[in-house]
């Protein structure tokens, strides 16, 4: 699993295109946002790099959560 930190989410409209964009690469799997806490979490084998590249294609900045 791959735990993402978002900035830059302020509503749902955030939430549901960064989820949105997440879920469109292919092997992601069981995406979540958490708005709140500014998380993504997602499971399956694909590139971090890859995930944060579309979390910033969406205009949001994302780094891998240590």
């Amino acid at each position: 699993m791959t735990t993402l930190k978002v900035e830059g989410m302020t509503c749902g409209h955030c939430k549901a295109a960064v989820q949105e964009a997440l879920e469109s690469i292919d092997g992601s799997q069981n995406v979540s946002v958490d708005l709140d806490a500014g998380l993504a979490t997602i499971e399956g084998n694909v590139d971090p790099q890859v995930l944060i590249a579309a979390v910033a294609e969406e205009g949001y900045k994302a780094s891998l959560n240590a």
